[in-house]
This record gives structure tokens, sequence and C-alpha cells, in this order.
């Protein structure tokens, strides 16, 4: 039968989870529900991968090479390696904006093509050092399109067209964007001061809180009408967790403080439920004015004389 591997100095081992007990003067007991890893729960793939990490591996060659060129094809062969350079630094960029552009049901397409740019920058860069090599005009525009267009079908195109902004007012989105942005700024800060504070547990109980306040953000991205009655969450509660959170990692990281940890853990509870909970209201509340308006399209239809089956 399988076995939970855990040791005295795990971030849940058994003997750090009855000497944390003990210290309280509680007994939870063999029946207490561990809380859900955030780290596995929460996983994902980091969009920049080995793939286009690989992409500033020509660039560096490339200059090497050129070194020992005369003017003309050190010159070349520089300007190719810095297009190069800076194509893959494009891509990554252009990687991690699809990403999020993919996680989102409400999301507006990226303002600049990255990985497009990307593509035509390396395929340029090719042309370069293909005139370097062999100074044909010919030649060069060849290994650029061929290039160009194998960097495009591996990495793929942006995304051209909005996704699920049918019917919303580009305003109300645009005011929503601007409050979800310095939202993840507040989670960032958050992320940074916890990494200080140099436990395991609390890191873990960070990215929780995090995970649950995105939930929020979405749920506002999708309906912008919920702004009204969410901002208080994505700048007031998210800039005082902030603040907490940096003033928790000051003095634990000095200190170790075990009452400022439990009072922290106590506080990202806290937190967790209450943007929770707003998150189901705001569900309810749309589904509340889903209802009305099929009332309301019902009766309409039954004083014009349309029968409805119900059945």
């Amino acid at each position: 039968m399988a076995k939970q591997f855990g040791g005295k100095f795990s971030p849940r081992g058994k003997s750090g989870t009855t000497a944390s007990t003990s210290q309280l003067g509680t007994d939870t007991g063999s029946a207490q529900t561990p809380r859900a890893h955030a780290a596995s729960r929460n996983a994902k793939v980091d969009p920049v991968g080995v793939r286009s990490n690989l992409m500033f591996v020509p660039g560096g060659l490339l200059l090497l090479l050129s070194v020992t060129d005369q003017a003309t094809g050190m010159a070349l062969g520089m300007i190719a390696a810095g297009i190069w350079t800076g194509a893959a630094y494009l891509l990554r960029e252009g990687l991690r904006a699809t990403a999020a552009f993919e996680e989102r049901r409400v999301a507006r397409k990226p303002a600049l093509p990255r990985k497009i740019l990307a593509g035509l920058l390396v395929g340029i860069g090719a042309a370069l050092a293909a005139l370097k090599a062999e100074p044909t005009i010919v030649t060069a525009l060849l290994y650029g399109l061929a290039t160009c267009g194998l960097h495009l079908a591996a990495f793929g195109l942006d995304p051209l067209q909005d996704k699920g902004t049918e019917g919303i007012d580009d305003f109300q989105q645009n005011r929503v964007a601007r409050a979800v942005e310095e939202a993840e700024f507040s989670l960032d800060a958050m992320t940074d001061a916890a990494l200080r504070a140099r436990d395991r547990e609390v890191e873990e109980r960070v990215e929780q809180f995090q995970a649950v306040a995105r939930e929020l953000f979405r749920t506002v991205e999708e309906d912008p009408r919920d702004l009204t009655a969410a901002r208080k969450y994505l700048t007031v509660y998210l800039q005082g967790a902030k603040d907490a959170t940096v003033k928790f990692a000051d003095i634990y990281s000095r200190s170790g403080d075990a009452t400022a940890r439990l009072d922290y853990l106590s506080l990202l509870s806290d937190l967790e439920n209450n943007f929770a909970a707003r998150t189901r209201k705001l569900l309810i509340e749309d589904r509340s004015d889903l209802t009305v308006e099929i009332d309301v399209l019902r009766d309409r239809l039954q004083r014009e004389g349309v029968h409805l089956d119900r059945s």
C-alpha cells in the first residue's frame, strides 16, 4: 500500500506538525485533512521552454565566427547576431503573451505581434548571415524566407483576434484591464516578499491565495459590470495583503517569530475565504441576471401569443 513520504524537516512533516500542534495547545487528531498543495494544484508549464531558450545560441555562435572575418563579413555577422538575439527576446515575450491570452476566456489580442516580429527578425538575420558567406541577393533572400517560415511554423503566430469580447464595452474592458494589471503587481510583490521569508509553507499559502484572487480577476474580466462590486478587493484589500506580507517577511526573516507566522497564515485564510465568497456572490448575481432576462423574454413571447413548451 502506498505511504506518504514526509520527514521532520518537510513543510508538513509529521514531526513538525506534531511540534506546532503541541505549541498551540490543540489536538487536531489524525482525521485532520491536509490543505492541498497550492504549488501542485496550480502548477503551470512555463511557456518559455527549451526551444525558445535555444534561439539565443545561434546569435552567440555567429558572433564568435564573425570575429576573425574581414571588415564587411564581421560587420554583417555582428548585425545578424544582434538581430537574432533581439528576436529571441521577442519570442520569449510573445510566448508569455500567448499563454496569458489562452488561459483567459475573455482577452484582447496582444498589441504587438511579438512572435511574428521575431520570425521576421530571424529571417532578416539569416539573410544577412547568408550574404556574409555568399554575397548573392537571391540566395540571401531564399535563406531569409525559409528561416522565417520555419520559425513561424515552429512557434506559431500571435493571437490576431480578441476573444470573448463580443458585446462588451471597450471603455469598461480597459478599466478592468488596468485594475487587474495593478492587482497583479500587488500579487507579484507578495510573491517576492514571501520568498524572503524562506518558509515553504508560507510560499504555498501565498500561492494558494493568489489562485483564489485570480479566480476573482477572471470573473471580473468576463463581466466588466462586476468591477464596481469587486474594486475594493482588487485595490484596498490586495494592497493591504501586500503590505502585510512585506512586513511579515521583514519580521520573520530577522527573528523567526512563530506568533507572527501564525497571525499571517490566519490572515491569508481570512483573505482567501473572503475573496472566494466575493467570487461566488458575483457568479450568483450573474446567474440572477440571466434568470431575469429569461423571464422577461418569456413574458414578452406570451404577450405576443407565442406558446412556450416548458416540459
